[in-house]
């Protein structure tokens, strides 16, 4: 076996056009919020996230268990659980002064009787100092830069239930503040102060989102539902109020449930009803425009404190997600990727503004040292869901807390993420389609080819029913760029009933694809020939003696050798030997089709199956991988089998077992990107000089971070 192998930071990373003295964000490790659990099967989730003054421990908010959660970071490439405190309720934020940590709890009893208290725990004994009843159920909490007070934005949230939904449904919310003394509440210092009769929405009924503080002490609190902004002097009284807005949006998906990436609706004034608030200077405060109950404006937006808009990002953001393969379209409804949560820390000279999108699972960086003009600098991976964020520029670190724990579907749990700034070229993404003519939605990749010249061909699977597409990758520039993206489609339309699993050249300028069958949603399993247009020119069914024993997990990859075309099957079918799955051959000359037997693992947990097939040299490449995700993968790795005993048997006869020998353990390269090991290894492309290229499937951002691997390892 010979094959060059790349420094992994240096395939991994993306070289950046300029000089290495470049500083950017790159994740360095995670944390899985169920390593402070007691029961590790227990759901569990990292929400609102907070440091302590010496930047080594976080403290998460944890609802689904009503604790705090603790992490040592000490060492930032290595957390360590810490342990958690039963706070007696639902925690719904936390802040750290000194070694203090400040901690809102819901206690309502019902929505018409909300109640909270404002709970302080040391982080070093994690005992209770002391308790402040809030008189309302809290959602954010803030402190003073100085650490003398705490603000909370007390929400007494509406019953979506009942109303219609809307607000107007006693009792409003307010903001209180507490001073803070020898580091403990001073709970009879509590000043409630009244932010109804502002809103032009419900000013009966306010409900505060999310406050932050600036170094004056003057506070800053959206009211999402009402689309309302107010700030206030540290002493309580109004400083200002005004409407957050509307949008004008165009170049969206709006209300297209297809399965497709198309981006061609409008929403006008589409109010910004913004949740995440954070200021960015004294004068200037920015909003992430999540929406609610009739908005969602998709960005984020810059104001002076006096009510004056100096920015609004528009589709900007959103089009970046999309870019990236981020956008999450099976949940994007009317509000997108829902930008929610922000940060803001300055590290080194540079102010960042840190936007988080909840359902793209990704994080926008932006430098505002221009607040007129903030830039986009880096598009970081997070977990699932990222809820909160915080900032540790004493020690060149970001977090992230992403709040979805997949337990109960057997996908991944709840993390923390942590990031270095750092001197070095930006590690994600590794594949976009920033720079195309055109704006191209892609994601759910599977299986690919290698071209000429240093391009891959890459084909989507089911994912995007609607949009089966062929898309051209160039790997000459860092990242990978997606630059065209081709239909495939049949009398001019969208080809339906595709999974498209493999992709081959067809040596004539068309293609050969492979299509998963599905018979319970009539999918068939086939071989289509596409040409150099993306049209279907034949479809090429399976013979009876596939049909009989057929399963739903069926090719996974093709690859031709003249005119054999060679498709691998992912799992077992009705006739074949346990951990024994076929490698399937059919000639375009005399139709004719055959097999052979390839030896997989067997499965410690879950399935183990075949991805992605290449002929390449003297050999066939196989990608082997179970089904298991973060801590439980085991098996995500390149095979190869001599060409020499590729030689099929008839279908129905006993079939030759091949040889297989291992290429190499991906686990390492996909554990370097820092994040947890994802679990679909879809794509393998091997050019002419053994160059190979690797790709994972994002699952379209459905259940999923959105991350899309995409390296080369050397040559095989």
């Amino acid at each position: 076996m010979s094959f060059r192998l790349f420094c992994t930071t240096s395939a991994l990373a993306l070289v950046a056009t300029t000089a290495a003295a470049e500083m950017n964000f790159n994740r360095i490790s995670s944390f899985a919020t169920m390593a402070n659990n007691a029961d590790p099967a227990a759901e569990s989730s990292a929400e609102i996230i907070s440091a302590s003054a010496d930047g080594m421990t976080l403290a998460y908010s944890d609802s689904p268990l009503g604790a705090v959660g603790f992490i040592d970071i000490s060492d930032p490439t290595a957390p360590a659980a810490k342990g958690s405190i039963d706070v007696g309720g639902e925690p719904t934020a936390v802040s750290i002064i000194g070694t203090t940590a400040f901690v809102g709890v819901n206690t309502s009893e019902s929505y018409t009787k909300p109640s909270g208290l404002l709970k302080a725990y040391d982080i070093n004994t994690m005992d209770e100092l002391a308790v402040c009843d809030l008189g309302g159920q809290p959602d954010s909490t803030a402190s003073a830069r100085d650490g003398s007070f705490i603000a909370v934005a007390i929400e007494n949230e509406r019953d979506e239930d009942a109303g219609d939904g809307r607000t107007g449904q006693a009792p409003g919310g307010y903001v209180v503040t507490l001073n803070v003394a020898e580091g403990q509440p001073v709970c009879d210092s509590l000043n409630k102060i009244d932010v109804t009769g502002m809103a032009e929405i419900s000013p009966e009924d306010p409900e505060p989102e999310f406050v932050d503080i600036n170094g004056l002490g003057e506070i800053v609190v959206t009211l999402q539902e009402n689309n309302h902004i107010v700030v206030i002097f540290k002493d309580g009284q109004i400083y200002n109020h005004f409407s957050a807005g509307a949008v004008d949006l165009d170049q969206i998906d709006a209300t297209d449930e297809r399965g497709a990436l198309i981006f061609d609706e409008s929403q006008k004034g589409r109010l910004r009803e913004p949740d995440g608030v954070q200021w960015i200077d004294d004068t200037h405060f920015a909003i992430a425009n999540e929406g609610d109950m009739d908005g969602g404006a998709r960005g984020w937006t810059i104001f002076n404190k006096d009510g004056t808009e100096v920015f609004e990002a528009g589709n900007s953001f959103e089009h970046a997600i999309i870019q990236t393969g981020h956008y999450p379209d099976k949940r994007s409804d009317a509000k997108g990727a829902e930008p929610e949560g922000m940060e803001f820390a300055t590290f080194g000279d540079t102010p960042y503004a840190f936007i988080l999108a909840e359902r793209a699972s990704t994080v926008g960086v932006y430098d505002v040292s221009d607040p007129t003009a903030p830039v986009l600098k880096q598009m970081l991976p997070s977990g699932i869901a990222p809820e909160g964020a915080i900032a540790i520029p004493s020690r060149n670190l970001f977090v992230t807390a992403n709040e979805a724990d997949l337990i109960e579907d057997g996908g991944v749990r709840s993390h923390v993420m942590i990031y270095e700034y750092q001197e070095a070229p930006a590690a994600y993404p590794q594949l976009t389609s920033a720079g195309a003519d055109t704006l191209i939605g892609w994601g759910a990749i599977s299986g690919m080819v290698a071209g000429e010249d240093g391009i891959v061909y890459a084909v989507n699977d089911s994912f995007y029913g609607y949009q089966p597409t062929i898309f051209t990758i160039d790997t000459n520039v860092t990242p990978a760029r997606i630059t065209k993206a081709l239909p495939v489609t049949r009398a001019g339309h969208a080809a339906q009933k595709l999974d498209l699993e493999g992709i081959t050249l067809d040596g004539e300028g068309g293609y050969w694809l492979a299509s998963e069958g599905r018979t319970d949603r009539v999918i068939p399993h086939a071989i289509y020939h596409v040409n150099a247009d993306g049209e279907i020119e034949a479809e090429i069914s399976l013979p009876a003696e596939l049909l009989a024993v057929e399963k739903r997990f069926g090719f996974e990859g093709i690859t031709r050798v003249g005119d054999t075309l060679w498709m691998a099957v992912q799992r077992e079918w009705a006739d074949d030997p346990a951990d024994h799955v076929k490698l399937v051959a059919y000639n375009i000359a005399s139709k004719e089709w055959g097999a052979v037997h390839y030896p997989k693992a067997a499965a410690e947990t879950g399935w183990v199956g075949l991805s992605e097939i290449v002929a390449q040299g003297d050999f066939f490449y196989v990608v082997e991988r179970d089904n298991q995700i973060g801590a439980a993968a085991k098996i995500k790795k390149v095979y190869r089998i001599p060409a020499a005993e590729m030689v099929p048997a008839p279908l129905g006869s006993v079939l030759p077992v091949v040889s297989k020998e291992e290429v190499r353990d991906l686990i390492p390269d996909l554990a370097a990107n820092g994040g947890y090991v994802v679990d679909k290894v879809e794509g393998l492309a091997i050019f002419a000089d053994g160059t190979a290229w690797i790709s994972t499937d994002n699952d379209g951002v459905d259940d999923s971070s959105g991350e899309t691997f995409f390296w080369s390892p050397g040559r095989f």
